[in-house]
């Protein structure tokens, strides 16, 4: 999956096209997200405890993660993810590769 939790992303197509949102949950099994104040349902919810309140709650719903697109940090545009092998050196002084997520537009590092 290209987007993770905390990533900036704009929607792309549905009721919402064109709200930019925080990932609050990716579910990579699903294919979904959940963006910060996006695809918003209402919930009936009964009282459980003497003191809670029951009422309509508003809370976000999940949506497919093909219809949102990451915001780059570095350049500020909507772009798709590419994703780049990375020289890391470890602390006993070995190089490795690791593979990273990176910007179409601008080619700057997303993690």
């Amino acid at each position: 999956m290209f987007v993770k939790s905390k990533d900036q992303v704009v929607v792309i197509s549905g009721k919402d096209k064109g709200t930019k949102g925080k990932v609050v949950t990716a579910s990579p099994k699903t294919g979904k997200v959940v963006v910060e104040g996006v695809a918003m349902v209402t919930k009936h919810q009964k009282s459980r405890a003497q003191g809670q309140p029951g009422g309509i709650i508003k809370k976000e719903a999940f949506i497919d993660a093909s219809n949102v697109m990451l915001i780059c940090p570095k350049c500020g545009k909507a772009t798709r993810v590419a994703h780049k092998a990375v020289e890391v050196t470890g602390k006993d002084g070995k190089t490795a590769t690791k593979s990273v997520r990176a910007c179409k537009k601008c080619g700057a590092q997303i993690d």
